[in-house]
């Protein structure tokens, strides 16, 4: 196996870029959904539940890590947990994959959260649309935060169709088999 590419999208974007773009997205997927459900819903909006909102809005981030476990739950050996914290305060969590993985299944890892979670807040603003701005805010963050996954799942989609994607200290490697000679 030889390294084909290196991908490290914190250090190509570089943090304020990517929460800019992040905070971005975040905003015009809250416009756009909040608006699109105000046209097709006339019920008026409720500020109840307020506590499970801002309970929803802290669960989000972890319920997002560990989504992106469930495509990787048959090489738990492999898989490494750290919990880290920024700025001394905000807890960051950080999933380590020790052994090569291929490109489909990291692929798949990237998008779960993006489809599952994102699923599930759109079918409850349906169900519920006296609560769909607590749904359109949980939405906005959330794809916000599946920012830089879709970022690298796009730099993945580049790459051989049966390479392997190693994690390292540098980023992801996508290693491809060496041809022989």
């Amino acid at each position: 196996m030889h390294c084909w590419k290196t991908i490290n999208v914190k250090k190509q974007y570089g943090f304020d870029r990517l929460f800019m773009m992040s905070a971005l997205i975040g905003v015009g997927v809250f416009i756009s959904f909040y608006i699109t459900l105000n046209i097709v819903y006339t019920d008026p909006l409720s500020d109840q539940y307020f506590l499970p909102f801002i309970l929803a809005i802290l669960g989000v981030y972890p319920l997002h890590k560990i989504c992106h476990f469930i495509p990787l739950f048959g090489c738990r050996q492999c898989i490494r947990l750290i919990l880290t914290k920024q700025m001394g305060l905000m807890p960051i969590i950080t999933l380590k994959i020790s052994e090569p993985v291929a490109k489909q299944r990291f692929i798949l890892t990237l998008v779960t959260p993006f489809f599952l979670i994102n699923t599930v807040i759109v079918v409850l603003s349906i169900l519920m649309p006296a609560f769909s701005h607590y749904f359109a805010m949980l939405l906005a963050y959330h794809c916000g935060l599946c920012v830089p996954d879709l970022i690298y799942m796009r730099n993945l989609a580049r790459s051989p169709k049966e390479a392997l994607i190693e994690e390292t200290d540098t980023g992801f490697e996508i290693l491809v088999p060496q041809p022989m000679s």
